[in-house]
């Protein structure tokens, strides 16, 4: 059984409680590796070691910064099949998906952050012949990367990468439910030459090593990523403390389906957009609005292509619905399935766990589930399930589309299917969401700030915003008189 190690100081140590947790394969059930219980004093032994390396990387030249991130991004390309069989292992997701979705973005997040580190600028005002004002940017020193489970290593890259390419040291806790790719990227580190305390990876739960992390007064700067309950409890603490936060929360993200959208274009996306990675995914649209004329046809297309997805084995090629993360989620969703029957809502397709059989007879796998006939604001519609289960409405005129999107306290994303660029304009205007996709989901470019509106979180995330996250600004004026 592997027993999973921090990475504190440039080395792979246990926890120094001495404590484990057991980590479970989703689609087995059964234990298969361990993982440390951190607590207080490892977080304090990482914060020693970014102390100690802090001056050094923060001055080392942002071209070798950025040779030895790329250097990392390589060797993450080079493991693609190794890392896409362990994230399927930990997390339940096909192995296809990692292979082609979170592995390779993984490698793009330092290679994105590794150039972006060459082309970081700084302003300047002249005020005319009297004076010269600029902007010094430095990074913040020590910041904490708190990742979620459902994409372990993309989010967990994803916030490390600009921190690092700002000049920053990092402490970094993967989810305790998914941390075998985050101990893979210890080991990379290491054959990489990372230099040592500048990246610190410690595991363990959120009340224990998380919390830690949060209120130290050391570390200057959170990045989360997670439940909008935690986003609250972390800004109780962060803030008293003047820590920057950056907080990406929950979603409840709707798709307003337009009668003159290209049919099947839409359908094979909304497919995908609902069930992929199992629906364990913040940005997937699990409402489904769709204008009235097109409801029929649209509900019957999108049974028929959903009855066609196969729930089984992670690691098999042609599964398209892995296991569920965990015991508790699992739970967790078929509650909300039964509560939505309470609520008056009519199971369409799906709602019940499956059995696959073989080596995954006693892993936790659901159907695909769509749901018609719930009013929008009944516990079903209203609370992030991040499951396989979506739900379906018609509407009538846009202006009922945009107030149905808006009807909950999330703001995460939105997608809008429509040939009308006047209609795409108007409604992108209109609904509360901090990313909007039109004809089309989950295209992202790392140039463009990311991140959600209302309880879905505070702060932006990807290119210049991250690095201006993770840097403080000075403003410097030299009189010329």
């Amino acid at each position: 059984m592997i027993q999973i190690q921090n990475y504190i100081g440039g080395q792979l140590q246990a926890p120094l409680s001495g404590r484990y947790l057991d980590n479970l394969d989703p689609a087995t059930g059964l234990v298969y590796a361990q993982i440390p219980d951190s607590e207080n004093e490892d977080v304090e032994m990482a914060v020693k070691a970014t102390r100690e390396a802090f001056s050094g990387w923060s001055n080392t030249p942002a071209e070798t910064r950025c040779q030895l991130m790329l250097r990392i991004a390589d060797a993450i390309d080079a493991r693609l099949d190794i890392l896409s069989e362990m994230e399927s292992v930990d997390n339940g997701k096909p192995k296809k998906l990692a292979s082609v979705v979170d592995i390779p973005r993984a490698a793009s997040n330092f290679r994105f952050f590794a150039t972006a580190a060459l082309q970081f600028a700084s302003e300047s005002h002249a005020m005319e012949n009297s004076a010269i004002n600029y902007t010094l940017r430095q990074p913040v020193g020590v910041v904490g990367c708190i990742s979620p489970w459902n994409l372990p290593l993309y989010l967990f890259t994803w916030k490390i990468a600009p921190a690092l390419a700002a000049g920053n040291c990092v402490i970094a806790k993967p989810s305790e439910v998914t941390p075998m790719t985050a101990y893979a990227l210890s080991q990379l580190c290491i054959d990489c030459g990372l230099p040592p305390g500048v990246l610190n990876i410690v595991h363990g739960t959120g009340p224990h090593c998380g919390a830690a992390i949060v209120k130290h007064p050391e570390i200057k700067a959170i990045s989360f990523t997670g439940s909008t309950r935690a986003g609250k409890e972390i800004a109780a603490v962060a803030a008293p403390m003047f820590k920057k936060i950056s907080l990406e929360l929950g979603g409840k993200n709707a798709n307003i389906i337009f009668a003159d959208c290209d049919f099947d274009k839409m359908l094979k996306t909304t497919l995908n957009s609902s069930f992929s990675n199992q629906g364990e995914i913040c940005l997937c649209g699990s409402r489904i609005l769709v204008e009235r004329p097109l409801y029929e046809r649209f509900k019957q297309a999108f049974i028929a292509e959903t009855k066609k997805l196969k729930v089984g084995d992670p690691l098999q090629s042609d599964t398209r619905i892995g296991a569920i993360v965990s015991k508790q989620h699992y739970d967790k969703i078929l509650y909300h399935i039964q509560l939505a029957k309470e609520e008056g809502g009519t199971i369409l397709l799906g709602g019940n766990p499956v059995n696959p059989g073989g080596r995954c007879a006693k892993g936790w796998f659901i159907e695909p589930t769509i749901i018609e006939g719930l009013q929008q604001h009944c516990r079903t519609n209203q609370e992030e399930i991040f499951g396989p289960v979506v739900t379906i409405e018609p509407f009538d005129t846009e202006e009922e589309a945009v107030r149905m999107a808006n009807s909950n306290s999330y703001g995460l994303s939105l997608s809008v299917w429509t040939s009308n660029l006047n209609r795409a304009h108007q409604v992108s205007a209109q609904v509360n969401s901090g990313i909007i996709w039109v004809n089309c989901w989950l295209l992202r470019d790392l140039r463009t700030p990311f991140g959600g509106m209302k309880t879905s979180g505070v702060g932006r995330e990807g290119g210049n915003e991250a690095m201006r996250f993770f840097t403080e600004a000075k403003n410097v004026c030299i009189n010329l008189k």
